[in-house]
């Protein structure tokens, strides 16, 4: 984590790959989202997704557990090189989210990679402590763009 005068519009960092498995695929949508292409390979086949696809949702948690594992990366290292005394920002909740589109189905097999880019980093209007983060999340199978959102988290401003 950082204070968010230290994020920087632009940059991009890689969240790490998740590949859906059938059998995973078929877990996941028979507790959360029992859709028939979800949960048979022939049915999916006979959809217009043309084989079985991972839910949405999926997809989305996916992309989630990824940045939680990247967070806790981030926190550990953070935490092991701050000297004693020190404060260490640690991220707030998340207001909300925007614009998340699933714009290609996620086939059995299918490896999506995740990634992040910031978007903005501005203070808080009623918060003065605290800004918000607006970051845009992208799921890609090769160079194509399967999944997208824009999402906010409230970030620590450096202390005075």
């Amino acid at each position: 984590m950082r204070w968010l005068e230290d994020w920087t519009p632009g940059e991009a960092f890689d969240l790490g790959s998740h590949t859906f498995e059938a059998d995973a695929i078929v877990d996941f949508a028979r507790d959360f989202d029992p859709q028939p292409f979800h949960l048979d390979e022939a049915a999916g086949k006979a959809s217009l997704f043309g084989g079985l696809a991972a839910s949405g949702w999926h997809v989305a948690c996916a992309w989630m557990a990824l940045w939680i594992a990247n967070q806790n990366r981030v926190m550990a290292d953070l935490t092991a090189n701050t000297p004693a005394g020190e404060p260490i920002p640690i991220a707030g909740p998340s207001p909300g989210f925007e614009d998340m589109r699933w714009l290609k189905p996620v086939l059995a097999g299918d490896t999506v990679i995740y990634r992040s880019r910031v978007l903005s980093a501005r203070a808080s209007a009623t918060r003065p402590e605290w800004g918000i983060l607006s970051i845009r999340n992208e799921g890609l199978i090769g160079d194509a763009v399967v999944f997208h959102f824009t999402g906010f988290v409230f970030m620590p401003r450096r202390p005075q």
